[in-house]
C-alpha cells in the first residue's frame, strides 16, 4: 500500500509539473504591443506570429522585466523574398543610457542567405556588431535562438551552438549590462533603407504580408518586480537550475563550437574593422 501511495504521489507531482509547464505560454508571458492586429497569439498560446505589410509591421514585448537570465525562443523567419525586412528579437532597458542585447535577422532575396546581426549595448553605447550567415535555412523550420546573460558574460547561441561571447570587463573600464532590468522585445518591420545590401535592394510588397513565427519560449531568469529580483538572497530562486546559469560559462566543447561558427559563418566583426576605427579597435577586442 505504501508503495502504491508513493507511486501515486510521484504521478501527481509529475502532473502538476506538466500542467505548470503547459501554462507557460504567450498569453501569460507577452503582450502584442503594436501592429493593429498584425501580431497574433494562436494555438491556445503556443504560437505567436508577426506580420508586415506596406501599411505597418508588428511587435510584442514580455510582461516581465528580467535582470539576468537564460532566454530561449524558437523562430521561423519570413520565407521567400524577404529583402528589406528585419525580424528583431532582443532584450532592452529604457532611458538614454539603456542596455540592450540584440538578435536581428536581415532578410534577403530568394536563394540568398539571411544575415544574423548581433550587438551589445551598455549604458547607451553599442557599435559592437558581429554578423553571421546560418548553417541551415531559417525559414524552413523553427530554430532556437538563445541569450545567456549573467553577471560574468553574455553568450549568443543558435540551436545550442554558441556563436558569440561578450565578457564582463568592467575591471578594465568597459561597461557591462548588469544594473538595468530588461524586457524581451520582438518586431517585424520594413528597413529597406539599409537592411539588404546597404539599402540597394528594396522590399517587394507584392510578396506581402510577410510573416515570422515564434514558439517554445523559455526563461530561466531573475524576474524584476517593484525594485526587487526574484533571485535575491531574501527570496527563493525561480527554479532549481538558476544557480547554474547565474555562473555558467562555456566548456571546452562550447568554445570549440563557437570557434567553428565564427571561422565558417561570421561575415562581419567590428573588432576586425580597422577602417571603421582608425584610432584603434575598441579596448574589449584586444582583451577578449
Amino acid at each position: 500500500m505504501a508503495r502504491f501511495s508513493s507511486l501515486s504521489l510521484l504521478l501527481a507531482v509529475a502532473t502538476v509539473l506538466v500542467a505548470a509547464s503547459a501554462a507557460a505560454n504567450f498569453y501569460q508571458d507577452f503582450d502584442v504591443t503594436w501592429g493593429d492586429g498584425r501580431g497574433k497569439i494562436l494555438n491556445n498560446g503556443d504560437l505567436l506570429t508577426l506580420s508586415l505589410d506596406k501599411a505597418s509591421g508588428s511587435g510584442f514585448q514580455s510582461k516581465n522585466e528580467y535582470l539576468f537570465g537564460k532566454i530561449d525562443m524558437q523562430l521561423k523567419l519570413v520565407p521567400g523574398n524577404s529583402a528589406g525586412t528585419v525580424t528583431a528579437y532582443y532584450l532592452s532597458s529604457k532611458g538614454a543610457n539603456w542596455d540592450e542585447i540584440d538578435f536581428e535577422f536581415l532578410g534577403n532575396l530568394s536563394g540568398d542567405p539571411y544575415i544574423l546581426h548581433t550587438n551589445v549595448f551598455s549604458q547607451g553605447k553599442g557599435n559592437r556588431e558581429q554578423q553571421f550567415h546560418l548553417w541551415f535555412d531559417p525559414t524552413a523550420d523553427f530554430h532556437t535562438y538563445s541569450i545567456l546573460w549573467n553577471p560574468q558574460r553574455i553568450i549568443f547561441s543558435v540551436d545550442g551552438t554558441p556563436i558569440r561571447e561578450f565578457k564582463n570587463m568592467e575591471s578594465n573600464g568597459i561597461p557591462f549590462p548588469k544594473n538595468q532590468p530588461m524586457r524581451i522585445y520582438s518586431s517585424l518591420w520594413n528597413a529597406d533603407d539599409w537592411a539588404t545590401r546597404g539599402g540597394l535592394v528594396k522590399t517587394d510588397w507584392s510578396n506581402a504580408p510577410f510573416t515570422a513565427s515564434y514558439r517554445g519560449f523559455n526563461a530561466n531568469a531573475c524576474v524584476w518586480t517593484n525594485g526587487k529580483s526574484s533571485c535575491s538572497a531574501t527570496s527563493s530562486t525561480p527554479d532549481s537550475s538558476s544557480a547554474e546559469w547565474l555562473s555558467e560559462e562555456m566548456d571546452t566543447t562550447g568554445q570549440e563550437r563557437m570557434k567553428w561558427a565564427q571561422k565558417n559563418y561570421m561575415i562581419y566583426n567590428y573588432c576586425a574593422d580597422n577602417k571603421r576605427f582608425p584610432q584603434g579597435i575598441p579596448q574589449e577586442c584586444s582583451l577578449s
